[in-house]
């Protein structure tokens, strides 16, 4: 293997950052967020999360406003077909050795934000809404199913309704006062504090995301697509590179990063330990 020098050995290490599992779903909660919130200036819908879609879909039926819940069905079946093509795409790449799994999907999706960015330039805002919504749909399904391929169900970048409830739960055992050193059944709460940082990168990447993308949208338009698609693009490639060089190496591809397991205490040290929040007190120093 060729010596790293330099910018070449700092540009590693930022590949290796971009395509870990943590660093592409922060970079994939950004877009997300950001491209939500181009969809809603554009069309004034949201299209990531099925649960509101859902919902609107029963209420239109009770109202009997049958086109609007058609609507909401083909914005369904969209999300659906994108989570159906990237799991193709993926296991296809998979037995295919000479195509990498997951760039494939990061590549139809900067393609499709690029469509969607010259069909929101171009066409006027009636004809707009009829395509925009189920290719946004699509898109969502599709970058959601990617990055839940990669990180083995564990991440989802396109809503945060799962984040913000793993962040409560964490939050929970973080201030719980144990009030006992073991409960009955000898449990003692611990709080993942690695989780709990990573859920709040999460969710923290979605929100700027929605910010920087409400404002490049109305500043500049359709055209703050191109950068977003650009940086798919080289999330692609970053991976490509990665998985060439680990081959030429003679080292397997990286596994997907995992969260830490929680500590599990020894009975010497739940004994010393203070009974607050799952927190242990610092080690005494020698004398």
């Amino acid at each position: 293997m060729l010596p790293v020098k330099g910018s070449d050995r700092e540009m590693g290490r930022f590949v290796r950052l971009a395509i870990s599992e943590t660093g592409l779903g922060i970079s994939l909660a950004f877009i997300a967020g950001a491209v939500n919130a181009g969809g809603f200036l554009l069309v004034g819908h949201y299209t990531s999360h099925m649960s509101g879609i859902i919902a609107a879909v029963a209420n239109d039926l009770v109202l009997g406003a049958f086109w609007l819940a058609a609507a909401g069905l083909v914005a369904l079946g969209a999300f659906l077909c994108g989570a159906a093509v990237s799991a193709a795409l993926i296991n296809w790449g998979r037995r295919n050795p000479r195509h990498h799994p997951y760039a494939m999907p990061l590549r139809l999706e900067a393609v499709l934000l690029l469509l969607f960015g010259a069909i929101g330039g171009l066409l006027a805002n009636e004809a707009v809404v009829v395509i925009v919504i189920p290719l946004l749909c699509f898109l969502m399904g599709l970058q959601n199913a990617t990055i839940t391929k990669i990180s083995g169900t564990r991440i989802r970048t396109t809503h945060m309704t799962g984040v913000v409830t793993d962040l409560g739960i964490e939050l929970g055992k973080l201030f719980y006062w144990n009030r006992r050193i073991l409960g009955p059944d000898g449990h003692f709460v611990w709080a993942d504090r690695a989780k709990l940082r990573l859920l709040a990168a999460f969710l923290s990447a979605f929100v700027l995301g929605g910010v920087a993308g409400a404002l490049a949208f109305t500043w500049i338009g359709f055209i703050t697509t191109v950068p977003l698609a650009v940086t798919l693009l080289l999330l692609a490639q970053a991976m490509i590179r990665a998985e060439r060089r680990d081959t030429g190496s003679g080292k397997l591809p990286p596994e997907p990063e995992q969260f830490p397991p929680q500590p599990t205490p020894s009975s010497s040290t739940l004994k010393t330990s203070v009974a607050l929040g799952g927190m242990t007190p610092p080690a005494p120093r020698a004398p």
